[in-house]
């Protein structure tokens, strides 16, 4: 599957404006390094698809763009002596067209220097070749902000050393260390490196900060020079140890491994149809789910999971993860691990506990620690959808434990746990006195309801019971009278002066419109609350339906959400942004699933494809890939957790979904074409289905689903069982 994939989908941005925020990582499935090619040297954003100019490649660890980097450095391969100790002079042209942008591999010809340089990627290092042909003296630049120190060992053809730079880290000193091995001699005469003030000077030790070295090398004027590389952020050790773990095999072997990693993953999910450019789309976004989160531990001697906590600053035993927001990722990308690749996410959650045992709080946000950014602690989500389906069943005492500490214990740091659990607790919502209070509240209720379906699994009814009726705290900040959650103070009092169209303050990148419907736990009970179900849908049409405005007041000027929520004039359905995610399957709530299903249509159709403006919004480490690998295939998680997908329309005329257990799902579609927008038909194993959605079972039984798709919608009525999980049905 990886001839559909050009990793630059969605890589066109600025600052201002996003068509997926992503990079083109090239880099192995979870892999702890990934490799970008840098088009200008402009913070977050160093590459951009219509650039014309290759500045070098980076090892970055880049999340996203509004994270930042960390532990990264850039080389660049050149034939001259016309540098002057810059990226700016050293970079050179290139053909973006002519450029090989994939998962396992890379490929760019530098104009200026007439050298074409490829890299293949490995989980704790990368293998490249450059081939000279300009007859000048083949160089190396390497490029590294931040603090570095580098030694070279001219005889052993080596160079190591270590990086510290971050865009956050609770340990100031953090490094990582680095291993290079090349295939030709080092001129020691003209290797050295270039001071602020762009002098040379010959060196063999490298210190300072942003340096900028240069390595030549002796017969390579029209010549292959290979480059193998390790890093590590436990010691200089490991980084050679690592090193020595790639030294035997060679680039076509290094590049065979990187793409089977690749197969293993892209393969478990087959889809076919006539639109080649549908092909390109689903795999790539596939591809995206797979990036994150990365590994952050590494083997010792003995083959040995070790890791560095930057808490205590010292090496520790035992596996870890990073570069993961749960706030984004708990949606749509861990449910589909549960499907596809439960054995990792097992994994992960170990070291997600590793985590909460280092620092006392489970993680929120990590790159490569704790960042505290975005309301709630979803990774309960995380936990408790793994918990119902059965994976990491030995891990869940501990987990259920680290989920209540943050539930029940204010941290003294802003970064960990909940905002306000106290008040939370006292009142049953987050004051308004909290900044995005009306989101934290939300978040909490659902939060709460995580907690009561991990209790249940592990046989704790009285916990579970408790949990499930806090997680009905959303009706306390419901305004009835607007048909909005709104904050309150801790009198009880709304916010006055209340506008549906103003973001932040209260809310979450959004404003009422997009933040109202996170209850994923308890529709049915949201729709009581608002008197009827033909209410609520009125209001869910409305909120398709009205224009896409927006009111700055919160932040004070117009952040890129609210741009592309403009931009893409889907009303206030702002796909562009993960809490809407769940907002098209809200009409299969009150038994109106047509309305959905044109919905959806629609966003998948319109709004994602394979190229550089592929998205409608931000591609937050495969969550909004995962939005469209879910909706493609024709079911949704709307609420981790639940065990539930909600059924919707599927995009491909057939799915093969290869299971853990040796069985395969198969999802077929007829008379599958662009005009059919509605479902007139679902089966389940041959029979004809009228339940509004498929179970976690269903689909690891290898259960067969088939729907016949129309030009009309359906109605029917739907009882009550028929419709999706909510608390308030049973």
């Amino acid at each position: 599957m990886l001839h559909y994939i050009d990793t630059r989908q969605g890589s066109n941005n600025q600052h201002a404006y996003s068509n997926g925020n992503t990079l083109p990582y090239t880099g192995v499935p979870f892999g702890m390094n990934h490799y970008v090619v840098q088009t200008h040297n402009e913070g977050s954003w160093f590459f951009n698809p219509n650039d014309r100019v290759f500045q070098g490649i980076r090892l970055t660890h880049q999340p996203s763009p509004w994270m930042g980097d960390f532990a990264h450095f850039l080389m660049t391969p050149i034939a001259d002596d016309k540098i002057r100790g810059s990226v700016f002079t050293c970079q050179s042209s290139y053909r973006p067209e002519e450029a090989t942008f994939k998962p396992h591999y890379m490929k760019v010809k530098q104009q200026r220097y007439n050298i074409t340089t490829e890299l293949v990627p490995s989980c704790y290092g990368a293998a490249m070749r450059m081939k000279y042909h300009s007859g000048q003296q083949a160089g190396f630049v390497l490029n590294a902000k931040g603090q570095s120190e580098f030694k070279l060992d001219a005889a052993r053809r080596r160079i190591t050393g270590y990086i510290s730079n971050f865009s956050g880290c609770h340990d100031d000193g953090f490094r990582m260390y680095v291993a290079m091995s090349f295939s030709k001699d080092i001129d020691l005469g003209a290797t050295g490196q270039y001071d602020a003030e762009g002098q040379f000077s010959r060196e063999v030790d490298f210190s300072g900060v942003n340096q900028h070295a240069v390595l030549r090398f002796i017969e390579c004027e029209r010549d292959t020079l290979d480059v193998k590389l390790a890093t590590s952020f436990i010691s200089m050790e490991q980084a050679e140890l690592n090193l020595t773990r790639e030294l035997d095999a060679s680039f076509e072997d290094r590049q065979e491994a990187a793409a089977q990693a690749w197969n293993h993953y892209l393969n478990k999910i087959q889809v076919t149809h006539t639109n080649e450019e549908y092909l390109r789309t689903f795999y790539t976004c596939l591809y995206r789910m797979f990036l994150f989160p990365q590994k952050f531990y590494e083997l010792d001697a003995n083959m040995e999971p070790v890791h560095y906590d930057t808490t205590a600053r010292a090496i520790k035993k035992g596996i870890l993860y990073t570069n993961n927001g749960f706030w984004d990722t708990y949606k749509t990308v861990y449910p589909l691990y549960s499907i596809i690749a439960p054995k990792e996410y097992e994994e992960m959650l170990e070291g997600y506990l590793n985590s909460y045992r280092e620092t006392g709080f489970l993680p929120k946000w990590l790159s490569p620690d704790e960042r505290g950014l975005m309301p709630g602690t979803l990774i309960d989500a995380v936990i408790a959808d793994a918990a119902a389906k059965g994976i990491a069943q030995d891990l869940m005492p501990e987990l259920l434990a680290a989920m209540l500490t943050a539930a029940t214990t204010q941290s003294e740091k802003n970064c960990y746990g909940r905002q306000g659990t106290l008040d939370y607790i006292k009142h049953g919502y987050v004051p308004s006195s909290y900044h995005e209070s009306v989101n934290h509240t939300l978040d909490y209720a659902y939060s709460d309801y995580c907690i009561s379906r991990v209790a249940d699994v592990l046989g704790k009814p009285d916990m579970a019971d408790h949990y499930r009726q806090s997680a009905l705290n959303y009706r306390n900040i419901f305004d009835a009278e607007t048909g909005f959650m709104r904050a309150k103070d801790q009198n009880g009092q709304f916010r006055p002066d209340f506008n549906d169209t103003s973001w932040g303050l209260d809310y979450a990148e959004g404003s009422a419109w997009q933040t109202s419907f996170a209850v994923f736990q308890d529709f049915q009970g949201l729709i009581e609350a608002y008197g009827s179900k033909e209410r609520f849908f009125d209001k869910i049409t409305e909120l398709c339906n009205k224009a896409p405005d927006f009111d700055v007041r919160g932040y004070g000027f117009e952040i890129h959400e609210m741009s592309e929520m403009a931009a893409i004039d889907y009303g206030q359905l702002a796909i562009s942004n993960q809490p809407s995610f769940h907002i098209p399957y809200l009409f299969s709530y009150v038994g109106q699933p047509a309305s959905s299903q044109v919905v959806i249509k629609q966003l998948m159709t319109n709004l994602f494809n394979s190229g550089f403006n592929g998205f409608p919004g931000d591609e937050d480490n495969g969550s909004m890939s995962g939005w469209y690998v879910f909706s493609s295939m024709g079911f949704y998680p709307v609420c981790p957790g639940s065990n539930e997908y909600v059924l919707g329309i599927p995009l491909f005329d057939s799915v093969t979904i290869e299971l853990p257990n040796g069985k395969q799902m198969h999802i077929y579609t007829d008379n599958n074409n662009p005009q059919s927008n509605f479902v007139a038909n679902v089966q389940l194993e041959g029979q004809d289905y009228t339940k509004l959605y498929i179970t976690h079972d269903d689909i690891l039984e290898g259960k067969s689903l088939s729907f016949r798709l129309g030009l009309a919608p359906s109605y029917r009525s739907y009882e009550a069982e028929e419709l999706p999980f909510s608390i308030s049905k049973k």
